[in-house]
């Protein structure tokens, strides 16, 4: 998550959306950065609302405004797959090295306690507010970074460029067509926010 005060912008870090190659670019110019530990970096809109916006209030108005990029569903889970094929991960329980995508998603999307390699979230969780709703004033699609680079280039009055980081291994990530529909229709929620998600700035 980095904040600047003088734009009055919230950029959240949704977790396989681009964010380290945002924080990269973006770290340097924010007056708050919350960096490094994923449980410090990736704090959701609730978190923001509950534990950060009241440390912000005596600042006045303009009110801070929230941007957050989401991503695809199916390609989002596709990065998380090949994210943790990688070396350094075989042997951990969240290594999905020796696990098929189509395994890997039957289990992301099974009822209960799941693998631990399957314990992902989902983004529209990410977004939502105290009373369950999709409360982000800004959101872009990750396939549209150029959007939100532009739109965060003419808030914060300077030039973005972003280098590719965090790059995951190739897997294959072919699912069947009945197994992605099922895995469309668990995501329904999640395709609603990216259908209507900014592609322009």
């Amino acid at each position: 998550m980095l904040i600047f005060l003088q734009p009055r912008i919230v950029l959240l870090s949704v977790p396989k959306t681009g964010t380290t190659a945002l924080e990269q670019a973006l770290a340097a110019q924010a007056e708050i950065a919350f960096r490094t530990r994923p449980e410090i970096k990736h704090l959701n809109l609730r978190q923001y609302l509950n534990r950060i916006r009241p440390l912000l209030t005596p600042l006045g108005e303009p009110k801070f405004e929230t941007v957050a990029v989401i991503r695809e569903p199916l390609d989002w889970l596709r990065s998380w797959y090949r994210f943790r094929t990688r070396d350094d991960l075989i042997g951990h329980p969240n290594s999905t090295a020796k696990v098929s995508f189509e395994c890997f998603v039957q289990d992301y999307l099974r009822p209960g306690r799941r693998p631990a390699y399957a314990r992902i979230g989902r983004q529209s969780e990410f977004l939502t507010d105290n009373d369950g709703k999709i409360a982000v004033d800004h959101v872009f699609r990750y396939e549209a970074m150029p959007a939100l680079t532009e739109f965060l280039a003419d808030r914060l009055g300077t030039p973005i460029k972003l280098r590719r980081s965090n790059i995951s291994p190739a897997a294959h990530t072919d699912l069947p067509p009945q197994a992605e529909a099922r895995l469309r229709e668990a995501l329904t929620t999640d395709y609603d926010i990216w259908q209507a998600a900014r592609q322009a700035a």
